[in-house]
């Protein structure tokens, strides 16, 4: 009988250990799925520049890609902080125009059913010329 007791005690502790390690496998690709998006396509020395700063040309994918989930919020509603920094790393010159242009570029994104931050920034791109 005491090894029975055993034994449901070790299978539940390694149920528990399997749970766990899902939700920790789970967080662990969440942090790791923005470094990836900058990292993924190019090396990291051709975003940086020799003193370890973000170079220009990189500054609104690097931005996007950090900061998806808030900026995607905020193209929803056509405003915000992480839009209005959106707005200044474009060098927009009408920010209101740029909002509402960016609004309708998301608006657009979610009808196509896309889930990549690389084409919502196309939309953006391409409305706001």
């Amino acid at each position: 009988m005491h090894s029975r007791q055993t034994i449901a005690a070790l299978g539940g502790l390694s149920f528990m250990l399997l749970l766990s390690a899902c939700s920790f496998k789970a967080t662990f690709k969440e942090t790791t799925d923005t470094t990836s998006n900058i990292t993924g396509t190019t090396s990291g020395r051709v975003w940086w520049n020799e003193d370890g700063l973000l170079k220009p040309e990189h500054k609104v994918s690097a931005f996007t890609a950090y900061n998806a989930q808030n900026l995607e919020e905020d193209l929803a509603r056509g405003q915000g902080e992480y839009l209005a920094s959106l707005d200044t790393l474009m060098g927009k010159p009408d920010p209101d125009s740029f909002h509402m242009v960016a609004q309708d570029a998301y608006s657009r994104w979610g009808q196509s059913g896309s889930t990549s931050t690389d084409d919502l920034m196309h939309h953006v791109h391409t409305r706001s010329r």
